[in-house]
């Protein structure tokens, strides 16, 4: 007679053949002996049946990558440290590019220009509203340019300038050119008076003036302050360090002329727009669709000036293309960076996934939120951790003369305790059923491509054909038809 033992080691084998399937689930199996005592049988009940895969992974960054420069250059400013969070679309540094952003300045204002025409075309509106809009546009437009001349002179300028609104200014700052500091102490002076005398003529502004006037001396004013600028700008290129000035100072002052001259640039075209609007309101236009439609063009093609010169001063600038941590920051303000060297890198924070390779003998299983516990060595085995499947590779990547397929699959919920590179275990579920039929893998007979099972009805064993589904946890397999709960199975006979 066959023994129990015998029965097991087959059931042994059935489950070695599975390749590393790891099954797991509970079947209700009874084992007797016949009042004969010549057979032993399992009398099957219905079960939960579940199929797992065991692999191993580690844990990884959702996102991660390494970002450079589009445009070379020196670096102006770095906003972020390696250890900084930062957000979707956020600054993290940039070449110098002031030149860009005056270049946006007098495209935008361009664009408004194009635009006011296409509007004034299109509305036919009265000269008379028409003048009185566009007479308080120049008014404000002559007196902005007033308080952005004042402050890059007062605000920017002076700062390295002793005795400013005196008659004989002094630059506090050692230059190498001396005739050149000179001529800017030379021209501060004389701007003062500009100054004053612009700050009355703006006050003394009415509804009554002749805002034409206005304009001009507006913009003669905002070119001798730019020429002042320019100068003093110059300077500070030859400029050195003494006890009074040190380098980051002068980097400041650097800066700030360059906005202050951006500042003065966008004044002068936003006041050419303005005077230009007034001067056309005082004709009433009667377009025609054609009209219309060049101008409308003008429009677009001043549309794609300005997009144009956005995309240029991107170029400058380093962004963050999602929202995550700054894991690698080797750009520093003033070194001189060549285009597309990778200098920082940047990972998403809080939504970590496990990457894992999984044998080609086990990827039919996984499906797309197969749902999986994770250990993880830096904890043991007894913290787990949700998480499902979100991606499976269609293509094989060898490893180590194996085909495998690389898998992916998210953590269910964020825990400051994952870390990236860390060591997993995971077991994902890739099959569940409740109340099945299932018998241990190895008491199915296979002949001439039909399966069989051995099952005692009445003092008879007879053999009753079945067809099969998954394997189980634990080595037993699904049987679809052929048997049923409470049918009492053939373990063994004895002879």
């Amino acid at each position: 007679m066959q023994s129990i033992r015998a029965f097991i080691l087959g059931h042994k084998i059935a489950v070695t053949g599975i390749a590393g399937v790891l099954l797991g689930a509970g079947i209700g199996l009874a084992i007797f002996s016949n009042s004969n005592g010549n057979a032993q049988t399992l009398l099957i009940h219905k079960e939960n049946f579940k199929q797992e895969v065991s692999v191993s992974g580690k844990v990884i960054a959702a996102q991660s990558v390494e970002l450079g420069f589009a445009q070379g250059g020196r670096i102006a400013r770095v906003y972020v440290k390696v250890g900084d969070t930062i957000a979707e679309g956020g600054l993290i540094a940039e070449v110098e590019n002031g030149d860009l952003r005056a270049s946006i300045a007098q495209k935008q204002a361009a664009l408004d220009l194009q635009k006011a025409k296409l509007a004034a075309l299109q509305g036919g509106r009265k000269e008379e509203t028409a003048v009185t809009q566009t007479n308080e546009a120049l008014r404000n437009a002559i007196a902005d340019s007033y308080t952005k001349a004042e402050d890059a002179v007062y605000s920017k300028l002076d700062q390295f300038i002793s005795s400013p609104h005196s008659t004989n200014p002094q630059i506090i700052i050692t230059s190498t050119d001396s005739s050149l500091k000179n001529q800017v102490e030379f021209s501060r002076a004389a701007i003062e008076q500009v100054l004053t005398d612009w700050r009355q003529a703006v006050t003394s502004l009415s509804s009554e003036s002749d805002f034409s006037i206005a304009a001009g001396l507006a913009q003669t004013n905002l070119q001798k302050v730019s020429l002042l600028l320019a100068d003093a700008s110059l300077l500070l290129t030859r400029a050195v360090t003494n006890p009074s000035v040190s380098q980051s100072m002068l980097n400041g002052y650097v800066e700030d002329i360059a906005g202050a001259r951006t500042s003065i640039n966008a004044a002068a075209s936003a006041l050419t727009t303005a005077l230009t609007n007034q001067k056309n309101a005082a004709i009433t236009l009667t377009a025609t669709p054609e009209d219309i439609s060049a101008q409308l063009a003008q429009v677009r093609s001043a549309e794609a000036d300005l997009d144009s010169a956005r995309a240029q001063l991107r170029k400058t600038q380093v962004v963050a293309p999602f929202g995550g941590i700054i894991t690698k920051m080797d750009a520093k303000a003033g070194a001189v960076v060549s285009s597309n060297a990778s200098q920082i890198a940047m990972q998403s924070r809080g939504a970590y996934q496990l990457e894992s390779f999984v044998p080609e003998i086990n990827i039919a299983l996984l499906k797309l939120s197969n749902p999986a516990l994770v250990t993880l060595d830096a904890y043991g085995e007894s913290v787990l951790f949700g998480a499902k499947v979100v991606a499976i590779d269609p293509a094989e990547t060898i490893r180590d003369g194996v085909s495998t397929y690389r898998a992916l699959l998210q953590f269910d919920t964020t825990d400051a305790r994952i870390r990236t590179g860390m060591t997993a275990n995971i077991t994902i579920i890739t099959l569940e059923k409740e109340e099945v039929v299932s018998i241990p893998q190895g008491m199915v007979i296979e002949r001439d491509g039909k399966k069989y099972v051995q099952v005692q009805v009445g003092e008879a064993v007879v053999e009753r054909e079945v067809t099969t589904g998954a394997i189980s946890s634990i080595g037993t397999i699904e049987i679809l038809t052929g048997l049923n709960e409470g049918d009492l199975v053939v373990v063994a006979t004895s002879t």
